[in-house]
């Protein structure tokens, strides 16, 4: 089978060269800008030829001098404005408005401390003054208080208040105090010690004598309470009932007893409430009130003519420590008072 193509033919002598020359006359022949187009011809040079150069001598000139000429020399004219010259002024002296202010803060820093040393000065030339007034007004109102205190506790008062209704209680051979806490119905209940009347209630007997100057009044043992010391006595007869004193007593609340030491009836000492006291047999009170034998049931009665206790005992080789039970204890034990 043949090739469809035609091999490679050289340009110096094949087939391949003529066609292509003929095709490309035949392209000139029909072309009609291709007759007036100019006909470039390659430039022809020549070989340039090399001439010697012909040396020549120099002359020589004697070279000309010429006598210098020295001209006169002229100072120069100085020149004179028609207007004087400008001269910048003086740079001004410049102030500094630091200093100024600088010496108003320190002033004012100055009157500020001053004032504020003023200021603490007064509050505690003040304060020293309130103080003292304080301790003066203090003084002056424990003074006061003492004085009330002491016009308050009118002892003659009290004893005149209280007296008509305390007793001599003679019970056999033994004799105490008793007084009346209630009364209602044409009858009177009366507290005293169950040690009073104890010789007398063993012994099955219950009727003991209220005794007070010439008068003489027949009474019951109702109830006794021999642990708390205390014995509940009823007379048929209306007998002036002493006002019950409310909550605790006070260290140094001024008191006073009322009773027949000795079987002295109508008997009166003073003194204080010197302790309030939780002891094995119960609540107790310490006064400083003198008490003797037969003081024993009498009450103990504070500046508002109530009783805060029954007398019940003294210190044995002891001078001003008496014990009084409280008269709360009394009423929640015996329940007498308030009712007949």
């Amino acid at each position: 089978m043949s090739s469809p193509f035609q091999p490679f033919t050289p340009a110096d002598g094949g087939r391949r060269a003529q066609e292509w020359n003929w095709q490309e006359e035949q392209y000139q022949a029909q072309d009609p800008w291709a007759q007036q187009e100019p006909q470039y011809q390659r430039p022809q040079y020549q070989q340039p030829q090399y001439q010697e150069p012909q040396y020549q001598e120099p002359q020589y000139q004697e070279p000309q001098y010429r006598q210098p000429v020295y001209e006169t020399y002229q100072q120069p004219q100085q020149y004179q404005p028609s207007q004087p010259a400008y001269a910048p002024p003086e740079p001004r002296a410049r102030r500094s408005r630091s200093k100024p202010i600088l010496f108003g803060l320190v002033a004012a820093l100055v009157l500020v401390s001053g004032w504020q040393a003023f200021r603490v000065e007064t509050i505690i030339q003040s304060s020293n003054d309130l103080t003292e007034a304080v301790n003066t007004s203090q003084g002056r109102v424990d003074e006061l208080e003492k004085q009330r205190t002491s016009v308050a506790f009118d002892s003659e008062g009290i004893a005149e208040d209280v007296l008509p209704s305390v007793f001599r209680v003679r019970a056999g051979e033994f004799t105490g105090t008793a007084f009346a806490v209630s009364e209602a119905n044409g009858r009177t209940s009366l507290f005293t010690n169950f040690h009073v009347v104890e010789e007398t209630f063993e012994g099955g007997d219950r009727q003991v004598t209220l005794e007070r100057g010439n008068t003489r009044i027949n009474a019951t043992i109702v109830k006794v309470d021999q642990e708390k010391d205390l014995a509940l006595l009823r007379a048929n007869r209306e007998i002036k009932a002493l006002g019950i004193a409310g909550g605790e007593v006070k260290s140094g609340q001024q008191v006073l007893v009322a009773g027949a030491p000795l079987g002295l009836e109508d008997s009166v000492t003073t003194g204080v409430i010197s302790a309030f006291r939780n002891t094995e047999d119960g609540p107790t009170i310490q006064f400083d009130a003198p008490i003797n034998p037969g003081n024993s049931g009498g009450p103990v009665v504070n500046s508002s003519r109530q009783v805060v206790g029954i007398a019940t005992a003294k210190a044995r080789d002891a001078e001003g420590i008496g014990l009084a039970i409280p008269i709360e204890v009394a009423c929640e034990t015996l329940g007498a008072c308030g009712n007949g």
